[in-house]
């Protein structure tokens, strides 16, 4: 299977490289960064995917700075939306399947205390949230043969994420504070990897395409998360995790209160078993000890 990879520097895109020496479904593969395929240039897109003439697109690129999306809009929406919309575009001219990385974000203003599903409703509650909305809406309305994967707080060894901040900060400080009321699900992206290539090894049939969600299960707090990376980490001697709320800890854009995501359409279709959050937490703070 001929693989077209957009997004290689970004978390999930650097995880799936990793593993194409070991995949034999990515044994034929192109990982593009942004200075090789600008997903926002259309002319480029239809180039690229024209010439490469692959079987499967995974777009991992994305714009996902939260905060800084609402004063740049119209550059998250030129990734997220505009550059999902291309590629669906190219997807449709030759007939192959589209991958595309969505986020629970498209969830925010979704009041619920259980884990959400594909069939929820979805409000989201700022530009980062709207632009990735935008772009799962323009997937689906090109007639593409795709497959979305919605998915939660991503981290990994790669690139920055909350993971890696926190292990710095607990080295500098003796006491952090961290909001204990948005609740969601931790993604290792080492885990959505091989989710994806797991997916893709499949007999792709159309009524298994779709949108679905993958997190590692289970849901927490930001400040529960925290305090499992200290203690993974072998913090907890020199640095204090406290709690705090998000009116204390305010950020130019809002989060969900609660996004954790039900996964069980996407392991039921794909027989798919997913890693407990703490779990993928402590194998991967193991395998990287450098972080």
């Amino acid at each position: 299977m001929k693989t077209l990879v957009t997004g290689v520097r970004g978390q999930l895109g650097h995880e799936l490289a990793a593993l194409s020496n070991e995949i034999d479904s990515l044994e034929e593969h192109v990982f593009t960064s942004s200075d090789q395929l600008d997903i926002t240039d259309r002319a480029t897109v239809i180039e690229t995917v024209n010439r490469v003439r692959p079987q499967v697109i995974i777009n991992c690129a994305s714009y996902t700075q939260v905060d800084r999306a609402e004063d740049e809009p119209e550059r998250a929406d030129a990734v997220n939306h505009l550059g999902a919309a291309y590629l669906a575009e190219a997807a449709k001219k030759l007939g192959v399947l589209l991958l595309h990385v969505s986020t629970d974000y498209v969830f925010g203003k979704v009041s619920a205390r259980a884990p959400i599903t594909e069939q929820t409703t979805t409000a989201p509650m700022g530009v980062y949230g709207f632009t990735k909305l935008a772009g799962e809406q323009a997937i689906r309305n090109s007639g593409c043969r795709h497959i979305i994967l919605r998915t939660s707080w991503l981290y990994s060894s790669h690139g920055h994420n909350f993971v890696k901040t926190m292990l710095r900060l607990m080295r500098e400080r003796a006491e952090i504070r961290v909001v204990n009321d948005q609740i969601g699900s931790p993604t290792y992206a080492g885990d959505l990897a091989r989710a994806i290539v797991h997916i893709l090894q499949g007999e792709l049939t159309d009524d298994k395409l779709g949108t679905y969600h993958y997190c590692n299960t289970g849901e927490c707090s930001w400040f529960d998360f925290a305090r499992a990376i200290c203690e993974y980490a072998g913090l907890s001697h020199q640095c204090r995790v406290l709690p705090c709320t998000t009116a204390e800890y305010p950020t130019k854009a809002l989060r969900p209160p609660y996004s954790a995501l039900d996964t069980t359409g996407l392991c039921r279709t794909f027989g798919l078993c997913i890693p407990r959050w703490q779990d993928s937490l402590r194998s991967m703070l193991s395998a990287h000890p450098e972080l």
